[in-house]
């Protein structure tokens, strides 16, 4: 099996096929403090995309309440167990990805969920790790904590479902590095099904085909963010390209949220696929936890996060999250203010680092009213 390096991992691995960068890379970013489980995402994509016989039950971006949520049912639970112990050593993961622990036959460690676990896509919502106890409600902070967790296809460099498919069925796009299943070679024999360890790729009964989140391609070809991303009513998302780390561009905002400030991190990254979408750890869930999700950058990242107000480049930055649909190519932030440019290097949003205050009189002459708000 070819090795490639996997820069997540900090090392080497076995992957079925040599390494294929494309000339540029979709990926996202995800503010996990600021999300509500509100699902304007999830459906807004599955408005979009999947309202079709066979997709009743198929959602390409659901949100989950961790630690118990999960669509399908425990999709993480259950591979990690699979997987085994799993460690790193100064940011080198030490333990198997699931391509180098996969079984005889199979490119990678995986399994095929039940069709009844795909039923309940808001199982555990809301659910709370802990009890309180009496009086514990009065402390700040205390140990019951939940957080919700936006999920969409990861379009990842290495993908599981690419290495497993029959059929050669699925490919990477070289414009923009979205993964995608061609519907006239799959047949449907749910081996990406099998192989995705976030089980993004779904199973359609009816058509007897399998389909997957397509990073709203035709929007990223009109210089548009995606879906999920443009509906956000809580401004958590931002798509953009990123490089590998020798090649970055610190005024691209993904490059400069992964690489430069490392405050957005790989969703289990000791999977093994250089996944594509970034989270932002909440900072109030116990590191331990954050640790084996989102890997050895954890504590970093939470420190960079709470410390943000005194980083106004990445306040900045913060600010242009979901203050425009266009794809922001590159960003600045100066005069108080952060800028948003397109590929062609067009001014396409700017925004204030703080809103200005207007104080109203409380007695307003010309209408000869009162007010109680007056900021």
């Amino acid at each position: 099996m070819p090795k490639v390096f996997n820069w997540q991992l900090n090392r080497e691995m076995d992957y079925p096929y040599p390494a294929a960068i494309p000339k540029k890379q979709f990926a996202a970013v995800f503010d996990l403090n600021k999300c509500i489980a509100c699902q304007t995402c999830t459906f807004a994509c599955k408005n979009s995309w999947t309202v079709g016989r066979g997709q009743e039950f198929m959602f390409w971006n659901n949100v989950e309440t961790k630690p118990y949520g999960g669509y399908p049912i425990a999709w993480d639970a259950k591979l990690l167990e699979m997987l085994g112990p799993q460690g790193w050593d100064a940011g080198t993961y030490t333990g198997k990805t699931i391509f180098e622990a996969a079984p005889a036959g199979r490119a990678a460690l995986g399994f095929l969920p039940e069709e009844l676990d795909w039923i309940h896509p808001n199982i555990g919502e809301d659910e709370t790790s802990g009890i309180v106890p009496g009086g514990m409600h009065m402390t700040i902070p205390h140990d019951v904590w939940n957080f919700y967790l936006p999920r969409i296809c990861n379009h990842c460099s290495f993908p599981a479902c690419l290495a497993a498919c029959p059929r050669k069925a699925i490919y990477k796009r070289k414009e923009d590095g979205v993964v995608l299943i061609d519907q006239e070679r799959c047949r449907g024999y749910r081996e990406c099904n099998r192989a995705c360890p976030y089980k993004k790729a779904m199973y359609n009964g009816i058509t007897r085909l399998s389909e997957k989140c397509i990073a709203c391609f035709p929007m990223i070809e009109q210089g548009r963010q995606t879906q999920c991303i443009v509906n956000c009513i809580g401004k958590i998302r931002i798509a953009g390209w990123i490089r590998q780390p020798k090649d970055i561009d610190e005024e691209a905002p993904v490059d400069f949220m992964v690489h430069v400030r490392k405050v957005a991190l790989p969703l289990y990254p000791q999977f093994g696929l250089m996944m594509n979408v970034y989270y932002m750890p909440p900072i109030h869930v116990p590191v331990p936890y954050l640790q084996q999700m989102f890997g050895p950058g954890v504590e970093h990242a939470l420190e960079v996060y709470r410390n943000v107000k005194d980083d106004e480049q990445l306040l900045g930055l913060f600010l242009l999250m979901g203050s425009t649909d266009r794809w922001v190519d590159k960003f600045r932030v100066k005069d108080g203010k952060a800028f948003g440019y397109d590929a062609k290097g067009s001014e396409i949003v700017r925004v204030p680092i703080k809103e200005p205050n207007f104080v109203r009189p409380f007695h307003d002459v010309a209408r000869n009213t009162f007010r109680h708000n007056i900021t």
